[in-house]
């Protein structure tokens, strides 16, 4: 307890030196982790579009763009393979390349591939993996081909806006299933760990970061030995740890004093997990805070919040999947979630997180604002019509010519057509009940950043 007490008495007298003596800049840079990326085959199928012969998950992320780009950085768990056909969900996870290049479009910077299905496709899908990545310029640490590789690349350094970060990533296991020589899968392993987070400290990052897939599956509650993992990484020099695999919310601990905070488990980012508590997760938004003066360089926690997101799965026949920000999603769900058990699950999930949070949590709390480049906006989509003389020619005889016409052609070569935007519900919704008798079944749609929450 007293070393403890000593070194938070370090801590703060360093910060305070580089607070007033000679302070000449400060420097930010924010940073959003992300939880368990699974695909299982319910995913697979749902992003699969039959005329085109190819799979796409643009729309399953498309409302966290505002998010991603909101920070510097988005770092998350990758816990599947890209090894290639056949595709292949729970319990040897071989996803479509097209997943790795949805996440770079989004946002993604960096992803770690640490976990118990890193070798579910064993030699040729971990390879395969690290190849995909490479080539979307996607980084990436927790696999490599060979000890050559790891020797060059690990610890990773992130190197962006004057920060210098160390990334370390581990897992417990890999399913009982051998990793093929040369391949390296970061075990759990204190004494490796030793070494790398002594190796981190001599390359001098601003903050380092250890990524842990570790603790039991569906249990809300840290295990003793996730707890007695996070204080070992934090004696030997870790600032954040961040942990995966349990597929549920675990507790948030921001440790203030002596500059640490620990996640043990961000939940499901994107799965095909559907019951209770399985069903969505949190991202961990965190803000350093460097002040740098002509003899040191301090780096502090300086905020610390967490994101609520769900996984919606539409009940139509698509049964398409999508992320959905608890923030931008919760007043106004109605919008975009149609069939009442989904609503009831949304509204379940942030319930049962809350309690949780609110319950265990220390010095972490949620985060509601929306990013300030949010935009929402407001039409009428009209019922499908052939062309756009068509629905001039109706408009006509309601004497309600929208102000613009847009059309939009699904991927099922379906064309929809919208009036202009309305930056309120209320005028959009009167200017549909002027139409409705010459135009039924339209509706008002709500647009977030230009797509449509159907």
């Amino acid at each position: 307890m007293k070393s403890v007490i000593y070194k938070g008495l370090i801590f703060s007298l360093l910060v305070l030196c580089a607070q007033f003596i000679n302070a000449q800049d400060t420097a930010r840079i924010s940073l959003l982790f992300l939880g368990d990326i699974m695909q299982h085959e319910t995913q697979i199928n749902a992003a699969y579009h039959s005329k085109t012969g190819k799979h796409d998950y643009t729309d399953c992320f498309q409302f966290l763009k505002p998010y991603f780009q909101s920070v510097d950085l988005t770092i998350g768990n990758l816990e599947l393979t890209l090894a290639g056909k056949p595709y292949t969900g729970y319990p040897q996870f071989s996803a479509p390349d097209e997943l790795a290049v949805a996440l770079k479009q989004v946002g993604v910077d960096v992803l770690v591939t640490a976990n118990n299905h890193s070798v579910d496709r064993r030699k040729k899908g971990l390879e395969r993996t690290i190849r995909v990545l490479d080539s979307l310029k996607l980084i990436h640490t927790g696999t490599f081909t060979d000890t050559v590789e790891r020797m060059n690349d690990y610890p990773l350094l992130i190197h962006k806006n004057g920060f210098k970060l160390a990334l370390l990533n581990y897992t417990y296991g890999t399913n009982g299933i051998p990793v093929t020589k040369p391949n390296i899968v970061n075990p759990i392993d204190t004494a490796l760990i030793r070494k790398d987070l002594v190796r981190a400290r001599e390359l001098q990052p601003d903050a380092t970061i250890v990524f842990m897939h570790w603790g039991n599956e569906y249990e809300n509650q840290p295990t003793k030995q996730q707890r007695q993992l996070t204080e070992f990484c934090f004696r030997h020099g870790a600032q954040l740890v961040i942990g995966a695999h349990p597929h549920v919310l675990q507790p948030m601990e921001w440790r203030k004093e002596e500059n640490q905070l620990v996640v043990y488990s961000l939940g499901n980012f994107v799965s095909g997990q559907r019951p209770r508590y399985r069903d969505g997760g949190a991202m961990l938004q965190v803000e350093l805070k460097k002040i740098i003066t002509d003899t040191v360089s301090v780096t502090t926690i300086d905020t610390a919040n967490y994101r609520l997101q769900w996984v919606y799965r539409t009940t139509d026949s698509k049964r398409s999947f999508y992320v959905l920000p608890v923030s931008t999603f919760e007043n106004d769900a109605t919008n975009f979630i149609k069939d009442e058990p989904s609503k009831l699950a949304f509204k379940t999930f942030i319930d049962d997180s809350r309690k949780l949070l609110g319950k265990y949590n220390q010095g972490i709390s949620e985060l509601m604002e929306i990013p300030s480049d949010t935009v929402i906006t407001y039409a009428v989509r009209l019922r499908e019509a052939r062309n756009s003389e068509e629905v001039y020619s109706v408009l006509e005889k309601a004497d309600a010519f929208p102000h613009g016409l847009d059309s939009v052609l699904n991927a099922d070569g379906v064309t929809f057509f919208y009036t202009g935007k309305f930056m309120e519900f209320e005028k959009a919704n009167h200017y549909l009940k002027r139409i409705e008798p010459e135009w039924p079944q339209s509706r008002v749609v709500r647009f977030v950043n230009g797509l449509a929450i159907e």
